[in-house]
């Protein structure tokens, strides 16, 4: 019975050792001290060299920060990538019509020739990360002001990249970590070559679209393929007909075995923002008071859109992007507050800091944290309305802004600074006016406004929206301002503003500041910096500087435990295991799903659950190729608790072997909350299986020609 007794104890340790195991985004320069010892006991086969190395091809040279936004992996010889459906939207929309919609039917290059050039679009390896902490601190000290440090810090930093010889296309960056303890320097290439080779119609990129976002079970075939393109001698280079496609220095094989319960996987990427050393009272300001009102904001305007939307296919193809950009996080702020609630997030963050004061004695650095977020609350749901309603979700007010530069170009550099930035202007206005409908964004100017007026404090209201929204009031009549405003300004019409624009330069700018809707704009941004950014921004710095000051005192105080940096869109590595989870009781979540249940969500001419007919005779004839599990099913999705955040969208899920096996491309609703309170119960990645991509490359696009140029192994069966 002892036995017995000790090996269920061992089973339940090393379960929770597993789950746990999934924590953290590492960086991969110190995968060898940190991590590599862990991750082999967890099943990988690989060594840290053959993911982090500088003097030979490992599978970092596979991975691409793509556009800056996303991450993206190489899986050919030439130069082909593979990222998120949702990670090349913008791209896919720009090179849509309304007669030619590849968004909606998909879209393939039977070429090289025929692959679609993204002006603007780029992506860039990670040559060599160092340490530089010790040079960039150098002469820092406890006495003096967090001005004084940054300013000395800025200098180090300005003389390591001066040290640096780079390459044309070459760049060097150098991050914080750890709260200002540590830095890094990213020695970087940047090509600017990247062209369209492959996209399947939203009805697979995008199956389930706003309802199953951040939920599973998961169905979506969310991925894109690009190809990157460099000089005849494989240099960077600015797009050119006389490009070739890129030769790596290594690329990602990809498994035909797929994955089992408790195999072992790898996120490689460019995580965003994570914020997991919060002190108590930040987590529960965002929990009752900020994500509450960002949803509530976002829930107004989305039911706007999606009205005129589901109306009309020309507006539908105008807003898919900007809606599914709102409703991304809309919804993920819901899931991460219940998430919060949930998994007892605040008193875990209560409990860890009465370790540190017991450890410490320290309660005077807890007081202050207390003290100044008491201090910010009102400055900080301010600025998160003002940031939601007059910059974000109203698009002529965003809009304004610009016309703002205009002007403050003319007024500071006179008729040469008002040609220069008129030119970047007017580039910039047909690509805005083509996805903009005033009557849409008149409406949710009504419905936001109003929202502000009646939920913030009247000393932060703008005088001119404060005095009409009395009128609008006594009218009983939300939408009038906004239609009184927006049928006064020609800025709300492209015509009407390139014709404004042809007038000279002084004329422009009376006309402008004279704008209903311009000096809306214009005195709104005043009042904002005047009485809400300084308020915040002085006592965001405060709690800057408490966060460096913990962070570090943390990692003294606690010297064997495993602390990793916060995501700051530089390159990590997360690992963990493919399972399934319990999200709320008596329901079990099995890691994988099929085809099988996407022609069970199939609602014929739905636009977020309709089903191509391709896909459907597939289905129907079993038509699945070498593309299948064991029991001749087609694997559509996988989830794992890799520890993954926004902008690893795109990144390669890679097995034991180092082959890719998947996409990352979502979490799991209810671990939503895995940037502030990562939780191994709940916390899961979901990734679209690699043989589901490449069954649609295959089977349902024809494209045969790009999975010959691609490798695919069986490492299960070696």
């Amino acid at each position: 019975m002892k036995c017995i007794r000790f090996l269920l104890v061992a089973l339940i340790m090393n379960f929770f050792v597993a789950l746990n195991a999934g924590e953290g985004m590492w960086i991969p320069l110190l995968l060898k001290a940190l991590n590599e010892a862990e991750m082999q006991s967890m099943g990988m086969k690989l060594s840290a060299e053959d993911i982090y190395s500088v003097n030979k091809g490992s599978l970092k040279d596979a991975i691409v920060h793509f556009g800056g936004f996303c991450t993206g992996e190489i899986i050919s010889g030439s130069g082909l990538i593979l990222t998120n459906h949702h990670c090349g939207y913008g791209n896919i929309q720009s090179h849509s019509t309304v007669e030619n919609n590849i968004l909606k039917n998909g879209f393939w290059a039977k070429s090289h020739s025929e692959e679609l050039a993204n002006p603007g679009l780029f992506v860039r390896f990670i040559d060599e990360i160092q340490d530089v902490t010790k040079v960039a601190l150098m002469g820092v000290n406890d006495q003096m002001s967090d001005s004084e440090r940054q300013s000395m810090i800025d200098r180090n930093i300005e003389g390591i990249k001066a040290k640096y010889k780079l390459a044309e296309f070459q760049e060097v960056m150098i991050r914080p970590f750890y709260h200002g303890n540590q830095y890094y320097a990213f020695l970087t290439t940047v090509y600017n070559d990247v062209r369209l080779v492959g996209t399947p119609p939203e009805s697979i990129g995008k199956f389930g679209s706003d309802t199953d976002n951040w939920v599973w079970p998961r169905h979506t075939g969310d991925f894109s393929l690009f190809r990157v393109y460099a000089s005849p001698d494989n240099k960077p280079a600015n797009y050119s007909e006389e490009n070739i496609p890129y030769t790596p220095k290594h690329f990602l094989p990809i498994s035909l075995d797929g994955v089992e319960e408790d195999d072992f996987t790898m996120v490689f990427g460019f995580p965003g923002r994570t914020n997991e050393y919060l002190h108590s009272a930040a987590v529960e300001q965002t929990v009752n008071d900020l994500n509450p009102a960002k949803i509530e904001i976002r829930d107004n305007a989305l039911k706007i859109i999606d009205k005129y939307m589901r109306s009309d296919e020309k507006i539908r193809l105008q807003y898919a992007s900007k809606f599914a950009r709102v409703a991304n996080y809309w919804k993920k702020w819901i899931g991460e507050s219940q998430g919060l609630k949930s998994t007892g997030a605040i008193a875990k963050k209560k409990k860890i800091e009465k370790e540190y004061v017991d450890k410490t004695g320290n309660n005077e650095l807890m007081d202050s944290f207390t003290k100044v977020y008491s201090e910010i609350a009102p400055y900080a749901l301010t600025r998160d309305f003002y940031n939601e309603v007059a910059l974000r979700n109203i698009e002529m007010l965003s809009m304004c802004r610009n016309f703002r530069r205009l002007v403050s170009s003319y007024e500071n550099n006179g008729l040469e600074g008002y040609n220069n930035f008129k030119a970047r202007l007017d580039a910039f206005l047909p690509s805005f006016y083509k996805n903009f409908n005033a009557t849409i964004d008149q409406e949710v100017f009504g419905s936001l406004t109003k929202l502000y007026v009646d939920k913030i404090d009247d000393a932060y209201v703008p005088e001119q929206l404060k005095k009409e929204w009395m009128f609008m009031r006594a009218m009983e009549d939300h939408n009038a301002l906004g239609a009184y405003l927006y049928q006064k300004s020609p800025l709300v019409n492209e015509d009407a503003v390139n014709k404004l624009l042809m007038q000279n330069a002084e004329d422009v700018i009376v006309a402008l500041k004279n704008d209903p809707l311009y000096k809306l704009g214009e005195d709104w941004d005043a009042l904002y910096n005047d009485q809400i950014a300084a308020n915040y921004n002085s006592r965001k710095t405060i709690i800057d500087s408490l966060q460096r000051i913990y962070m570090k005192s943390q990692m003294e105080a606690f010297p064997n435990k495993r602390f990793y940096p916060d995501a700051n869109s530089t390159m990590r590595v997360t690992y963990g295991k493919v399972n399934g989870y319990v999200p709320r009781d008596a329901v079990y979540y099995t890691p994988v799903t099929y085809l099988d249940g996407v022609i069970q969500k199939y609602i014929p001419g739905d636009y977020e659950f309709d089903v191509p007919a391709k896909l459907l005779e597939l289905y129907e004839d079993k038509d699945y190729g070498q593309y299948t599990d064991t029991n001749g099913k087609v694997p559509v999705c996988f989830i794992g608790s890799n520890h993954t955040t926004g902008g690893n969208s795109g990144s390669p899920a890679i097995d034991a072997h180092g082959n890719l096996i998947g996409l990352n491309f979502d979490r799991v609703w209810e671990g939503t909350m895995s940037d502030i309170n990562y939780d191994a119960s709940i916390c899961r990645n979901i990734m679209v299986d690699a043989r589901f991509i490449l069954f649609v490359v295959d089977k349902y696009a024809g494209a045969n020609h790009l999975i010959k140029e691609m490798k695919l192994v069986h490492p299960k069966k070696k």
